[in-house]
């Protein structure tokens, strides 16, 4: 496993429709670096693993266990195991860090394209 790598050489996965995140997976924890292009929703869904996250730019309408919430630059948010969640990005898109525990398994399975910049920094 490497131990130093930029954001950039990390090759995105399209986990939905306009929704692209760049993967580093460690033993226990992945971290994801996601795009989600301007006004795409993020359909509601859960799974295994503990999300916590923050936003890097633009915004994001994030609908956890049933509470919405605008999250914006420097907002973080926390979703237990299993607690359904949903979300649409504002009319700029946003750029989201996600970080899961366990690892997210099915991220590793997802077809990626050629590494490039995402849209931070």
């Amino acid at each position: 496993m490497e131990i130093y790598r930029a954001v950039e050489e990390l090759p995105p996965a399209r986990i939905w429709d306009g929704v692209l995140a760049r993967a580093l997976h460690a033993d226990r924890v992945t971290i994801g670096f996601v795009d989600i292009e301007p006004n795409v929703q993020v359909p509601e869904h859960r799974h295994e693993n503990e999300q916590v996250g923050f936003t890097l730019r633009g915004s994001i309408t994030m609908v956890i266990d049933g509470k919405t919430q605008l999250i914006t630059p420097g907002k973080t948010y926390r979703i237990a195991s299993n607690v359904p969640h949903a979300g649409t990005a504002g009319s700029e898109g946003v750029t989201v860090v996600d970080v899961f525990a366990p690892v997210r398994e099915d991220w590793k399975k997802a077809p990626t394209m050629k590494p490039s910049p995402g849209r931070w920094p």
